[in-house]
């Protein structure tokens, strides 16, 4: 069976990010990259549900925060590598994905926004009263050494990072091309419509909530290996939710490429903007750009470009 052009590419991309470590000397260029390319994982899946369904999710940070603790306690407990570590929180968050959606898919707009921020201070508040997890005052997360052809774990990170980024975009390019694609857009231009063409609208949003979560999940789990700690307050940041949803507007949510054009934009400010001004510049920034989007672009960059070709 011959791969499909697209994957062929995504799957070229990761062999090169294995020479980057060989080219590249600044370990700085990694540390801010990881950060970048994280967020082309959690824009990515956000847009799962958010953008091809039309189901806006505020609680991003819950399944990043969930696939990070989930990391921690399985090498905590079980000494499991990073690849299980990521297995394990996909799956995780693929769980708490269905059983938000079942209960809350019934209800749409922004009682279905509403009751995703319910479930950040659910985990949140369940991490903060356990203590096996380091409790409110978070954990030491010490990873086992690299492998040595990375020559350190920022670099090793940053290619796990770029191996779930080229996988989350070709599943999302893979979902909007597919049957399944055309039904989530059926569901966000009318949902009773749709249904009564047939198409099968509560498993597809299910199927939505599964895939969101676990790709966002996924992306949390390299992160205590990353930052070496792990605390509540980081793991389930207003930053993340905000990013999440931001990123996706910015380059429109219609499109695979929207969520990868506005991480890469606003990731990349915003990693400029903590080295030249400060690391609480960010909010201010993504709230800025967001208004401002909504208002002159409300389709994003690719609704913009659009827009303007067809006049």
């Amino acid at each position: 069976m011959r791969l499909p052009r697209f994957t062929l590419v995504a799957v070229a991309v990761v062999v090169a990010g294995l020479f980057l470590p060989n080219l590249v000397g600044n370990a700085y260029y990694f540390y801010a990259g990881y950060v970048v390319l994280q967020y082309v994982v959690i824009a990515t899946g956000w847009n799962i549900l958010g953008g091809y369904a039309g189901y806006t999710n505020f609680g991003a940070s819950a399944f990043f925060g969930a696939g990070a603790y989930t990391a921690a306690f399985l090498f905590k407990a079980l000494s499991l590598p990073l690849a299980f570590q990521i297995l394990g929180a996909a799956a995780v968050g693929m769980f708490l994905g269905i059983a938000t959606g079942y209960l809350t898919l019934r209800i749409q707009g922004v009682y279905f926004a509403i009751a995703t921020v319910a479930l950040v201070i659910v985990l949140e508040t369940l991490v903060h009263n356990t203590d096996y997890l380091g409790g409110a005052s978070g954990m030491t997360h010490i990873a086992p050494p690299p492998p040595a052809w990375f020559g350190g774990q920022t670099q090793f990170v940053f290619w796990v990072m770029l191996v779930l980024a080229a996988g989350a975009v070709v599943l999302a390019r893979w979902l909007e091309l597919s049957w399944i694609g055309r039904g989530l857009r059926a569901i966000r231009a009318s949902e009773p419509a749709a249904e009564s063409c047939g198409v099968p609208t509560l498993r597809l949003k299910l199927l939505a909530c599964a895939l969101s979560g676990g790709v966002m999940a996924a992306a949390g789990a390299p992160y205590p290996t990353y930052t070496s700690y792990l605390d509540p307050v980081s793991a389930f940041s207003l930053l993340i939710g905000l990013n999440a949803l931001a990123m996706p507007l910015i380059g429109g949510t219609r499109n695979w490429k929207g969520p990868v054009i506005g991480a890469v934009l606003l990731a990349s400010v915003q990693q400029i903007a903590t080295v030249t001004i400060s690391s609480e510049f960010n909010i201010l920034a993504v709230g800025i750009v967001l208004i401002a989007f909504v208002v002159a672009a409300p389709e994003g960059l690719l609704g913009l470009r659009l827009s303007r070709a067809a006049r």
